[in-house]
């Protein structure tokens, strides 16, 4: 069993919530009182993060959490939710509703990839990956934390935020997040790109208009999908930490009010 919290009126449509590599349940607190007029808010701790148990070995690491998140929301009687994924957690949100395809109500992707579409990028990224995991399993954590927040994606971040995201991700547990960080490496993630023209549910993408990498990767992706893309202004790659409101309010209207 996954960690996680719940958050209003069980009553309500659920909108289960999928946090990025390094973070946790706690990150969507900020939204969650502009949500629960709309939804019960389920927030899961990932695999290895939070006050979840590390990842158990075994076959596609994606199927190995995908599985435990659905087994996790069976427990409390979550038949059929919203999928909210940031990052990491929007991979993992993919793979969810391709296993699962019958229990959601939309599916909704923020600053996420759906998979790499050649083996020389995936033996490109493996290999980066790999460095990376090197690294998270030789040097304290906060020094992983220093070189990971100096990545381009994170470039908006100013100086002061990127140190006040070290000091929050210092609770991480380095050999937990182990056993996760390999196994849903994008270099093993399939090949999702037309996911969203195989669900019949709405699909969303919320990308900050700063963010200049997933700007252009969700303008091509809405070129050969019907998946619909949101640019949040004044925001980059974390773009409910950075605007929660206007976040918020783009997604309660597209998955509430657009939808009567």
């Amino acid at each position: 069993m996954l960690a996680l919290s719940c958050h209003g009126d069980s009553r309500k449509p659920a909108l289960v919530m999928l946090h990025g590599f390094l973070g946790s349940k706690n990150d969507w607190d900020t939204l969650i009182s502009d949500l629960l007029p709309h939804f019960y808010c389920i927030c899961i701790d990932l695999p290895g993060h939070g006050q979840s148990p590390a990842l158990s070995s075994g076959a596609s690491g994606f199927e190995r959490v995908a599985s435990a998140i659905q087994t996790s929301l069976s427990s409390l009687s979550i038949v059929r939710y919203h999928l909210l994924g940031y990052s990491l957690g929007g991979r993992i949100a993919l793979h969810l509703a391709q296993a699962y395809p019958d229990n959601l109500l939309s599916l909704s992707l923020e600053s996420s990839h759906p998979g790499l579409q050649s083996i020389a990028e995936r033996q490109v990224r493996a290999r980066s990956d790999h460095t990376w995991s090197e690294k998270l399993s030789s040097v304290p954590i906060e020094s992983f934390l220093s070189l990971w927040y100096q990545q381009g994606v994170f470039a908006e971040l100013t100086e002061s935020k990127r140190q006040a995201l070290i000091r929050k991700r210092s609770h991480n547990n380095s050999e937990a997040l182990l056993t996760v960080f390999e196994p849903t490496s994008l270099a093993k993630q399939e090949d999702l790109w037309q996911l969203p023209n195989q669900l019949q549910l709405p699909c969303h993408y919320f990308v900050g208009k700063d963010d200049s990498k997933f700007s252009a990767l969700a303008s091509r992706w809405a070129n050969q999908t019907n998946i619909q893309v949101h640019t949040i202004t004044d925001a980059g790659h974390n773009v409910h930490l950075a605007a929660p409101t206007l976040f918020c309010r783009q997604l309660i209207k597209h998955l509430i009010e657009d939808a009567q």
